[in-house]
């Protein structure tokens, strides 16, 4: 395990870096994400790897923080905001935009699974379109989605066998998702501690279990800016831990739809559709 002080300097780094807070009981998970980072770039133990980073190499930094991330996904993950997205929001906003694309905001989106099941449900929704953005820290995590190729356990995890063969092709053991969906994606890097508004006004946006791994300071000004991205009209999808209350009033909880939220001023409006 690292010394306290090196650790110290570890936490403190990566949280400036990406907002994740490690207490001193993720030793054994900085141990496990690091060691592999150490052993590609040549140092002997994950003690060597901090040393060096240190001394101010930046570009090591850089990695620690995306390795230290994490990038537990899968397709559908939870079921309940994507039967939220199909069953409220898809309806609402085929009478809101008035024809035009939605644009949809999937940050955290590790390795593409969240923002390609919505790209599904876009194809088997008539009358509504989209543009998606997909945001990660992690660059190579974004590479991998925007491969959509995915090993025959990734498709299994979630994904009906009937979706499967409607939206993919397979590709000798693996299986690449649809062009026709990886075209309504764009994959960017992204940072939750940046300024959001390069990315523009969204009618809705995914943000689910990523604000578990900051702390109280960083989710409520994370949550603030995100409710400065939505439309007036816009909805906000969380985790089933995640939350607003207690955070912002920028947003509200949109009654009985766990983990869906609006602004404060479309919530009457919510209510009565």
């Amino acid at each position: 395990m690292l010394p306290e002080n090196k650790f110290r300097f570890l936490s403190e780094d990566v949280k400036k870096r990406s907002g994740l807070v490690l207490g001193p009981e993720k030793g054994y998970l900085v141990e496990s994400r690091l060691a592999p980072l150490a052993r590609a770039e040549g140092y002997p133990s994950v003690l060597a790897l901090v040393d060096a980073m240190m001394r101010g190499d930046q570009r090591l930094c850089a990695a620690a923080a995306e390795a230290l991330a994490t990038h537990e996904t899968f397709f559908f993950r939870d079921r309940t905001p994507f039967e939220i997205f199909s069953g409220t929001i898809a309806p609402a906003l085929k009478t809101q935009l008035g024809g035009r694309k939605a644009k949809i905001w999937c940050a955290a989106c590790s390795t593409g699974q969240e923002p390609y099941s919505l790209a599904m449900l876009l194809d088997e929704t008539p009358g509504l379109s989209a543009d998606i953005l997909a945001t990660d820290l992690c660059g190579s995590v974004l590479e991998k989605a925007k491969a959509g190729l995915y090993s025959q356990f990734e498709v299994q995890r979630g994904l009906a066998i009937q979706r499967l063969v409607k939206h993919f092709e397979q590709a000798g053991d693996s299986w690449r998702i649809a062009p026709r969906l990886r075209q309504m994606v764009r994959f960017e890097t992204g940072n939750l501690l940046d300024d959001f508004g390069k990315y523009g006004k969204q009618d809705v946006i995914f943000c689910r279990n990523v604000l578990i791994y900051f702390d109280t300071e960083a989710k409520a000004k994370i949550l603030e800016r995100l409710a400065a991205q939505l439309q007036p009209h816009g909805y906000l999808i969380l985790g089933a831990a995640e939350t607003v209350v207690g955070l912002t009033e920028a947003l509200k909880p949109v009654p009985g739809q766990r983990g869906l939220y609006c602004r404060p001023e479309a919530l009457e409006k919510v209510k009565a559709a």
